[in-house]
């Protein structure tokens, strides 16, 4: 898992997490759009045989989990589905320059 690449959206993912992020994206996707479930066993295993696997590297399952979160709210955010949170950003700059 040494590899990394960048995809389109700039999410950088090791290259042997990409599965396990892709399955994760599909189900939160599938949540939240309201899909029928009709697969939700097949994710579920998926999603535990990649866990089994990462077992011994909490940081790669925590990472892979957080840009699964990143690209599924990027896809609902391009499909129209949420609406873009406004940053937090400005807010911190603007309480550090006072």
């Amino acid at each position: 898992m040494k590899q990394v690449r960048k995809n389109g959206a700039g999410i950088h993912i090791s290259a042997g997490l990409s599965g396990y992020v892709a399955e994760l994206s599909s189900a939160m996707l599938g949540a939240e759009l309201g899909l029928p479930v009709t697969h939700l066993d097949s994710h579920a295993s998926y999603i535990e045989h990649w866990l089994k696997l990462l077992k011994d590297d909490d940081r790669a399952i925590l990472t892979a989990a957080a840009k699964a979160e990143e690209a599924a709210s990027l896809l609902l955010k391009l499909g129209g589905k949420i609406i873009p949170e406004q940053s937090d950003d400005a807010s911190d700059d603007a309480a550090l320059a006072a």
